[in-house]
């Protein structure tokens, strides 16, 4: 069964659980390394998202008119 898109706001806080746990010390270097792991797989699915939204932007130039978001 495919799982539902987890939203940036359930991402992000996930990512800060995994810090959070991190930082209390109180984990085996085997934990730490899991933890690391899926901080970073958290990481990239927050940055694919930020991308997609990044892609939907429309910016209102000076005359009214809009276009894409360029970076």
């Amino acid at each position: 069964m495919a799982e539902k898109e987890q939203t940036l706001e359930k991402l992000f806080t996930q990512l800060e659980d995994v810090i959070r746990e991190m930082e209390q010390g109180e984990v085996s270097l085997e934990e730490a390394f899991a933890l690391y792991h899926k901080g970073v797989d958290t990481l990239k699915m927050c940055n694919e998202k930020i991308d997609k939204v990044e892609k939907k932007i429309l910016v209102l130039d000076n005359e009214g008119e809009t276009h894409e978001f360029e970076q």
